[in-house]
């Protein structure tokens, strides 16, 4: 069991200093803000709850979320660029700059963005390192059309990832194409909701609420087929878009050009406890991703899980790692094709059949058992139980 003083809130103000001399030291750092990034949030707590003592470092923005009490240490920096080659740049040299003022043990790095900095702590400190890799990065879409900029972070994940003896990644498609192209063999941790037994019921009161959260709403992630698709509803149905993107202005200029706007509505980015209260209400998840860059055909959304944990079922786009969980535990469908006409009518069959509904519904609550973040924890031992001892 922690004791109390590990079990103090520790998001921002007077930090506690490392305890005893048996604790390992694990530094974990992420370039996102933290208080969405619930992936970085359980590896941390695990971690903590493995006896270490742990210190998390991310960015903080204007329009940051608040934190939601955590178990231990989190550093937001202050940081003036949020996107771009300027971004990149920046948050190396604060991070590279930052973790001097930290004794570590273990260093965690979090995405090929933040691998350099850390390496370099570990190497010349003589200290371990692990590599957390949330997603094919060399294959993300920003890259597809910056040849110049792939390279320069091809180059540098080719020179680090020989160098790092022990890494994991969240799905195994992405685990082969790391296998493929480097030869190094990732172990595969999903980002899991843990698992609690909910209580509430299916709402299957109208009108029917479509729920399509994200935490980057952008192009090509089925958003604005989504919005058209409500054109072929019925008023029984409503979708509710939450979160914050590049593209939230263009998706409520079209609801406003398609007359929609009272059967579509846009929510802010909220924290992971707010969004499971909306998941928990609604009828129906929507994933929706395209697949036109390497790291998006091979992704395995959040939201998947997420909807499973809430006991909702899931229309989603026939991507091979989630087509392969919502046919395996039969609780959706999957559509072909990402438009308006398919999105409507793989919503409209789903619910003209009340038995086959029934059974998605069902199917969900033994889906969560096998698809918990208490499995993934077990993976997680593989690795970090050489380190924490």
């Amino acid at each position: 069991m922690r004791s109390e003083s590990q079990k103090e809130l520790t998001t921002g103000g007077v930090q506690p200093p490392f305890r005893r001399l048996e604790q390992k030291r694990i530094v974990v750092s992420v370039i996102s803000d933290l208080a969405t990034d619930v992936r970085v949030q359980k590896v941390c707590g695990y971690l903590q709850d493995k006896g270490a003592a742990v210190v998390l470092i991310g960015r903080k923005f204007s329009d940051s979320l608040p934190l939601e009490t955590q178990p231990f240490r989190c550093i937001r920096m202050h940081t003036l660029f949020r996107k771009g080659v300027l971004q990149y740049i920046e948050f190396t040299i604060r991070l590279w700059v930052k973790l001097f003022f930290y004794k570590a043990d273990v260093f965690v790095a979090n995405d090929l963005d933040t691998l350099l900095p850390n390496y370099l702590h570990a190497f010349f400190r003589r200290k371990k390192l692990v590599y957390d890799s949330h997603e094919f990065f060399t294959g993300v879409p920003e890259l597809l059309h910056s040849p110049v900029k792939r390279k320069i972070w091809i180059a540098l994940e080719k020179f680090l990832l020989h160098r790092v003896k022990y890494a994991y990644t969240v799905n195994e498609s992405i685990q082969q194409l790391y296998l493929e192209k480097y030869g190094i063999n990732m172990k595969v941790v999903r980002n899991m909701p843990v698992y609690k037994k909910d209580e509430h019921e299916y709402n299957s009161n109208k009108p029917h609420i479509l729920i399509m959260p994200g935490a980057g709403i952008n192009k090509d992630r089925g958003y604005e087929e989504a919005i058209e698709a409500m054109q072929f509803l019925p008023d029984e149905f409503v979708l509710q878009i939450i979160g914050s993107g590049t593209i939230l202005p263009q998706l409520k200029a079209l609801t406003e050009k398609l007359n929609l706007s009272n059967k579509v509505s846009f929510l802010p980015k909220v924290s992971p406890s707010v969004l499971k209260e909306y998941t928990n209400r609604a009828s129906l998840g929507l994933t929706l991703d395209k697949g036109t860059s390497t790291n998006s055909l091979y992704s395995l959304p959040n939201k998947l899980f997420n909807y499973i944990h809430s006991g909702i079922p899931v229309l989603a786009s026939d991507l091979p790692e989630v087509k392969k969980i919502v046919e395996q535990y039969a609780v959706g469908v999957c559509i072909k094709e990402v438009n308006a006409k398919a999105i409507a009518d793989g919503v409209l069959q789903i619910f003209a059949d009340s038995a086959m509904l029934n059974i998605y519904i069902e199917n969900t609550k033994e889906a969560a058992k096998a698809l918990s973040w208490q499995h993934e924890e077990k993976i997680l031992d593989t690795i970090y139980d050489p380190l924490t001892g």
